[in-house]
């Protein structure tokens, strides 16, 4: 049998599936936990415009906010109500299809962050 260092209890019949990281059953992982609370962006909000990739279409993109995953989704969604479009939130950062900037730059002023638009 291979001793691996990376290996180890994946799933024990008194608490059922393990995290492979801690070593604890998935409902006491710590892993998750830490995940979590782990914020995203370093502090410089910047809100730019951006159609590379997307057949001509124009997103608006919100890097750098310093939140953690969850209120980085609410502060999306209520971003993406306010222009009344759609969009969605991907590692840390925030898109909004079409050309909002402006839109965004005063709501996220609001919010008590101090964007700055990137881009021309």
């Amino acid at each position: 049998m291979k001793n691996n260092s990376q290996g180890g209890l994946v799933y024990s019949t008194e608490t059922g599936r393990m995290c492979p990281a801690c070593r604890q059953p998935l409902a006491q992982c710590t892993c998750k936990a830490a995940a979590r609370t782990a914020t995203v962006g370093d502090g410089a909000v910047r809100v730019s415009r951006q159609t590379k990739g997307r057949g001509g279409k124009s997103v608006t993109v919100v890097k750098g906010l310093p939140l953690d995953a969850i209120a980085l989704a609410l502060l999306g969604k209520q971003l993406r109500t306010q222009c009344g479009s759609g969009g969605t939130v991907k590692d840390g950062v925030i898109e909004v299809q079409g050309d909002h900037v402006a839109t965004l730059m005063t709501a996220l002023t609001k919010l008590g962050h101090k964007p700055r638009q990137a881009g021309g």
